[in-house]
């Protein structure tokens, strides 16, 4: 299969931040011609390895957001990252995704997902039916993406031209084509 081929993008090297920004920019742009499903990580601002001050999936078909870190009070050393957040987010992206549509956004594969959490059933949704998959994944979690999405996949730069090739060609091989949609 080649790379253009692949169902799945994965964007990588910018900040987490950044590929977010990048993606609801995109979400935005393809949004009057696509029907879009999935989620966008907003406001996580990490002030140091162990505390957080927010952080939230917010859903790309109706605006809901999921929040996905926990309050442990200032003086806990554990990891903030709460899973029932992320549950209940990627629960409504399957639905999204059985209601139709052409391309699934989903913020990234992490530490939840590593095991087999978070978003995963979003992500296997998505792959059943046979929806392109945009997301990104950090270099940490880089080995568990593989062994979960192997050989499905292509690694994008975070470039916009670089992911709207690559949607151009995963929505050419769908019903819906490319050129009519203005992309």
């Amino acid at each position: 299969m080649e790379p253009t081929e692949k169902p799945i993008a994965v964007v990588q090297g910018a900040l987490s931040a950044v590929i977010q920004q990048m993606f609801d920019a995109l979400v935005g742009r393809w949004r009057p011609t696509l029907r879009i499903a999935g989620m966008i990580e907003e406001g996580h601002e990490l002030t140091d390895w162990k505390r957080s001050d927010g952080g939230r999936l917010r859903s790309i078909v109706d605006g809901n957001c999921y929040p996905i870190f926990q309050d442990l009070g200032a003086g806990s050393m554990a990891c903030q990252l709460e899973g029932s957040g992320a549950a209940a987010a990627s629960e409504a992206v399957r639905r999204d995704i059985a209601a139709g549509c052409d391309l699934v956004v989903l913020s990234k594969f992490g530490k939840l997902e590593m095991g087999n959490e978070g978003l995963v059933p979003a992500f296997v949704a998505a792959m059943e039916a046979e929806v392109p998959i945009l997301t990104s994944v950090s270099p940490m979690f880089r080995q568990a993406w593989a062994d979960f999405a192997d050989p499905l996949f292509v690694v994008l730069p975070a470039e916009l031209e670089a992911v709207e090739a690559w949607l151009r060609a995963a929505l050419s091989r769908r019903v819906v084509g490319a050129a009519s949609l203005g992309l």
